[in-house]
């Protein structure tokens, strides 16, 4: 036997309904209540912070409680906006902010974060901004704690490298005439990159192709990432401070811009130029130039590119020396001809000169011997006149000279007349 059925309470909204439940339906006991806690009884009794006059907060604990809240509820995250208002303190901190069309907020960027920034935005740039939202409980203020910034485009990278080529070229690191040659026969190459990475790989494959006799030094850098300007400085510090390479490669294989910007970083090119040996700079691919690029003393399209104008192969050498061998030869030659082409004007010119060295000389020697043949003895003996001499071979040139008997010669132009005194003359007065 059923027990009868009683109806149950009316519902809100079931006004055409009836509704029964079994009188047999199990009993619903309700949870016993929690038991009532100090925290929750004191707050009953004297009520929460600034609930009224007497409990009221002060303002510190108010900004510091909204910074806690807000911090706490929003995680890191990208902000997209247009930048305003830019200013850098003399801190070194950036301020600014950051807008739409219907709302702004401030920014700021600690100069601790600002490494990780190509360069300082500009006003009316559109950015994605990283970082999260905070209190500066000081103030009262909500500000935007930036760490990142991207621009559209490359617009901060782009000036980023305008600012740095502006200073190096203010300084002189840039100008051609500063440019060294490479050694063309290198012992020792010191290679400033990952030891990791592809670039190594690809100067090794390289120079073991070209059987290149040189050593290879590698002084190992991160090339890429936060840490890599730092190591890449110290690498080439190093370089400096052993002292035994004669060429320098510094650069990297191919990836994307924010991988190679290590190489556009100032420090980096500055410690580059200040290198003491000629360096190679091989940073990417062929389209990829970075600040490296413009101050190191060569710049090679590829890794591969700067093993290749290190290092001459074994068969260019041979190339080479054929080369010489044969311009030697061929000077030599020409040499010879132009010798025996001069030796010939030589002979003619002095056979010439001779000739008339000759003819001069001839004509002086007839002038005098003209001379003389006028002064000579004989030419007055051919004129009729003798010359009287002794048997001792004196001349006898006055009556005085000659005795009685006495025997003596008259030396006339074609010959000499024995004659002898019979009778002197007397001295004409």
């Amino acid at each position: 036997m059923t027990s009868p059925r009683r109806r149950a309470p009316r519902r809100a909204g079931a006004a055409d309904l009836d509704l029964f439940e079994p009188s047999d339906a199990p009993r619903v006991v309700p949870p016993p209540e929690p038991a009532r806690s100090y925290v929750s009884e004191l707050i009953e009794h004297v009520g929460y912070p600034g609930e009224s006059a007497r409990s009221a907060v002060t303002v510190s604990m108010l900004t510091e409680t909204a910074r806690d809240v807000i911090e706490g509820a929003f995680i890191p995250i990208w902000v997209r906006g247009e930048v305003s208002d830019f200013k850098a303190h003399r801190n070194g901190h950036w301020y600014f902010c950051l807008r739409d069309r219907a709302a702004q907020i401030r920014c700021v960027v600690w100069n601790r974060d600002q490494f990780r920034i190509p360069a300082a935005p500009d006003n009316g740039m559109q950015v994605a901004a990283f970082g999260r939202l905070t209190v500066y409980a000081a103030r009262g203020e909500m500000q935007f704690t930036i760490a990142k910034i991207e621009a559209d485009g490359d617009g901060l990278r782009r000036k980023a490298l305008e600012i740095t080529r502006a200073r190096l070229e203010a300084d002189g690191l840039l100008a051609l005439d500063r440019k060294r040659p490479l050694p063309r026969f290198p012992r020792v190459i010191a290679v400033v990159t990952s030891p990791d990475g592809a670039a190594l790989h690809d100067i090794s494959a390289v120079l073991r192709r070209r059987s290149a006799n040189v050593r290879l030094v590698v002084v190992p850098a991160a090339v890429q990432g936060a840490s890599a300007p730092e190591e890449l400085c110290f690498a080439l510090d190093q370089v400096n401070r052993w002292g035994g390479a004669d060429v320098v490669i510094i650069g990297r294989g191919g990836g994307a811009h924010e991988d190679l910007w290590a190489f556009n970083d100032e420090r980096v090119a500055r410690a580059v130029a200040a290198c003491r040996v000629p360096t190679i700079s091989a940073v990417g691919h062929e389209i990829d130039i970075s600040i490296c690029d413009l101050v190191a003393d060569v710049r090679a399209a590829t890794p591969s590119a700067a093993a290749e104008a290190a290092t001459r192969s074994q068969a260019e050498l041979r190339g080479e020396l054929a080369q010489l061998s044969s311009r030697i030869s061929s000077a030599a030659r020409a040499v010879v001809r132009a010798s025996a082409d001069r030796l010939r004007h030589l002979a003619r010119d002095v056979a010439a000169a001779s000739s008339d060295h000759v003819a001069s000389r001839r004509a002086q020697l007839e002038t005098v011997a003209g001379r003389l043949h006028v002064l000579s003895p004989l030419a007055t003996l051919a004129r009729g006149y003798a010359v009287a001499r002794g048997e001792d071979g004196s001349t006898l040139d006055s009556v005085a000279a000659f005795r009685d008997r006495m025997s003596f010669e008259l030396v006339v132009h074609d010959g000499v007349v024995p004659a002898k005194v019979t009778r002197p003359r007397k001295e004409s007065r």
